[in-house]
């Protein structure tokens, strides 16, 4: 059972300015527990989500091998090898049979949140294979455990806090609430305070399930695109060819972006359509000559180039990789093509 004081909540406190490996797991957990109290989650929910967890050595172990900086600068493995493995026929089918499934649905979400439906089946397959894949650690034990390791404490306190509150409001029980190791649960793999800003109720029950509601899990992924910024009528990019002989040297970016540096590192500067067209490069797909648009050539000369929008950036803001943007890109084109 977890017990609670004024002198055990002093304690906590202070020992949370020491090293993390002064405080005890338990100790821990009484802080949280009392935060989360202050911040209007029953006792009730904190006793059932924190009462009897003890740390899980996978998930810090999981956590500790996520790779670093790469150790030659500037080499990426190819976009194309990813493309082909997360690209594939498995994947296009699921989505070409959930958008016939959607049917009014997926008209009424574009018209809504303004972000194409296949974009949002397409991160729906990618992050879950449509809601088959979606972790089976206990959120509030790895949660727990991630904080209190203490490596990055402040973000994984304020999540393994967000967990209690949807636990609180939605009334889950512990053992519902299960994801993977780092904490992102249901179809669309959002952390607990995602959900709590952008989760949505798509179908209309009274409450955001992304473990069992594909509609919910749609919406969610569609009110999260338009947050980032997603521009109703633009494509996320299209495919281009690029002259022979084109100087590449001109068009690098001089823009420092405050996240993910070397993602958009890759880009070329920014130019309309129109200016690219006269640079010699030739989109093939359907973009308006006033779009601005950055040249993306991932796996050097010869190979396939995009001309990207602003909505690409959208989708690196779910999560900030090139392969993962362009490929959920392309896997929106497969499904509707």
């Amino acid at each position: 059972m977890l017990r609670y004081s004024l002198l055990s909540l002093g304690l906590a406190l202070v020992l949370g300015c020491a090293p993390v490996k002064a405080q005890t797991f338990d100790s821990y957990l009484q802080t949280v527990g009392q935060r989360a109290q202050a911040e209007g989650v029953s006792a009730r929910t904190v006793e059932q989500m924190l009462g009897g967890l003890t740390p899980n050595q996978r998930v810090i172990e999981l956590d500790r091998a996520q790779p670093g900086t790469p150790s030659a600068p500037g080499v990426f493995p190819p976009v194309s090898a990813y493309i082909a493995r997360h690209v594939d026929a498995a994947r296009i089918a699921g989505g070409r049979r959930l958008y016939a499934q959607m049917g009014n649905f997926a008209a009424r979400l574009e018209r809504e949140y303004g972000v194409p439906e296949p974009i949002v089946i397409a991160i729906y397959g990618h992050e879950t294979s449509y809601g088959r894949v979606m972790g089976d650690f206990d959120l509030a034990r790895s949660l727990a455990t991630l904080a209190w390791e203490g490596r990055r404490r402040a973000l994984f306190e304020e999540e393994l806090i967000a967990l209690l509150k949807i636990a609180d409001k939605n009334r889950y029980s512990r053992d519902q609430l299960r994801g993977s190791w780092a904490g992102a649960f249901g179809g669309p793999q959002f952390l607990p305070s995602v959900y709590l800003r952008l989760a949505t109720d798509g179908d209309g029950d009274g409450r955001a399930d992304l473990f069992n509601s594909p509609a919910d899990t749609l919406a969610s992924i569609a009110n999260y695109l338009r947050d980032a910024g997603w521009r109703a009528g633009q494509p996320w990019g299209v495919n281009a060819t690029v002259g022979a002989g084109f100087d590449w040297s001109q068009l690098q970016t001089r823009m420092v972006s405050p996240a993910c540096p070397r993602v958009h590192d890759r880009h070329s500067a920014w130019r309309t359509v129109a200016e690219w067209r006269a640079l010699g490069v030739r989109p093939q797909g359907v973009i308006g000559d006033n779009v601005l648009a950055s040249l993306f050539q991932p796996d050097g000369p010869g190979t396939p180039a995009y001309l990207l929008t602003g909505n690409y950036r959208a989708i690196l803001e779910y999560n900030c990789s090139n392969y993962y943007a362009m490929s959920v890109g392309l896997l929106a084109d497969a499904i509707v093509r």
